[in-house]
């Protein structure tokens, strides 16, 4: 597949055109072993500078979408190859799209039980020939997690799709890692509720707008606060821009 990956102040971002994602999940698929797909905002980009289990995931991610402009516009400051912002859910419509003409399966996690009921029936409908081969609820308890990764082991899917109530997100299936055959893990928290039409997506003009963080602030006007990581970033990229452009 053709996709570069740049580094922007420290962290893997890919350079991927979305015709290049159907290739991308099809080289993900032959691989062996449990691949991972990453979107990735300007705050987790801050977040997996850090020495964390977030950041390991990252940096050992086998694709990682960059959802943000202000990595966009990092990277075309930083001089590197300039990647394509993804909405989710409008990436995560195409990977479906690109297992159904290929016939390949998906299996659902997260989200309360009626929730996934909905959302899987709706996946069901738009996706005829996508098979899904299973489906287990977020908000598990301790116990159940080995009976949860040895469903999805036995399942043997080509995509994992994990949503709200699985509690360590992205890094779920990057500490699991060694417990699954072939499968493919994505993370994206509102895909469920989207599905099952309890949450709206977020339009394509507001998306493609400088409005986005203007409507989650309105939403949580807490995130104002987010103006001190973004003057950060701000000065992370101007430090690797004179000293560091690596």
């Amino acid at each position: 597949m053709s996709i570069q990956r740049i580094n922007v102040v420290g962290v893997p971002v890919d350079v991927c055109l979305p015709e290049d994602i159907e290739g991308g999940v099809l080289e993900l698929l032959a691989k062996p072993g449990t691949k991972q797909i990453v979107f990735l905002s300007i705050w987790d980009l801050l977040k997996a500078r850090r020495k964390n289990d977030y950041g390991e995931c990252v940096r050992n991610a086998d694709l990682i979408l960059p959802i943000s402009k202000s990595i966009i516009k990092g990277a075309k400051f930083l001089k590197k190859s300039i990647p394509v912002r993804y909405n989710r859910f409008s990436a995560v419509i195409e990977m479906l799209s690109v297992l159904e003409r290929h016939y390949k399966s998906i299996y659902l996690l997260g989200a309360h039980n009626l929730t996934l009921q909905k959302a899987e029936s709706n996946v069901r409908d738009t996706f005829p020939d996508l098979q899904i081969v299973g489906r287990c609820t977020g908000y598990y308890s301790r116990a159940s997690e080995d009976a949860v990764v040895a469903a999805i082991y036995k399942a043997m899917p080509s995509l994992v799709l994990v949503s709200e109530g699985i509690k360590e997100k992205d890094v779920w299936a990057y500490n699991r890692r060694n417990c699954f055959a072939s499968s493919i893990f994505v993370y994206y928290r509102d895909a469920f509720a989207i599905f099952a039409d309890r949450k709206k997506r977020m339009a394509d003009k507001i998306f493609n707008s400088r409005l986005e963080i203007v409507v989650e602030i309105l939403h949580n006007p807490f995130k104002i606060f987010l103006i001190f990581p973004y003057l950060w970033y701000t000065l992370l990229l101007i430090w690797h821009r004179l000293f560091n452009n690596t």
